[in-house]
């Protein structure tokens, strides 16, 4: 699995003129499904975020985690994260995972960042997405489970 983690102000996805998703200061998680991700990448992935320490402390300094600022976040799925541009102009998906399988996990993910945070928010699984933020830093960290 993959994530663009962007510690935001604000966040928002929209799915035909019409906002499905509004979060506060939190994260904004774009999140990937590759082929052969399981619920374990998901554990993995979601355990290394909630203890990211990536929001300031009040000596500007970056010392706390999610929960210490009681964070929110909003997920949108993004299978575009695997793309691969190494061949030619046109990037293939070929490494994207099967749609039901990473929506399955899309779900799954879902569950575990609710067990954690009060304020879940999320995009609608393969739907034509707009997404707007406010960018707090700017602050954007790449995860990957094959780096964990």
């Amino acid at each position: 699995m993959r994530a663009v983690v962007q510690r935001v102000l604000n966040a928002g996805v929209t799915v035909d003129g019409e906002c499905v998703g509004r979060i506060g200061r939190g994260y904004l998680v774009l999140l990937g499904v590759g082929h052969g991700d399981t619920r374990a990448e998901a554990d993995k992935l979601w355990g290394k975020l909630r203890g990211l320490r990536i929001n300031e402390d009040e000596n500007g300094k970056t010392n706390l985690a999610l929960a210490d600022i009681d964070g929110e976040v909003l997920v949108v799925s993004q299978f575009t994260l695997f793309a691969d541009c190494r061949h030619g102009r046109r990037p293939s998906f070929t490494d994207a995972g099967a749609p039901d399988v990473a929506n399955e996990l899309y779900e799954y993910f879902l569950t575990l960042v609710r067990q954690d945070v009060e304020h879940v928010a999320h995009g609608i699984f393969g739907a034509d997405m707009k997404v707007d933020l406010v960018n707090d830093g700017p602050f954007t960290i790449v995860l990957d489970t094959d780096n964990l």
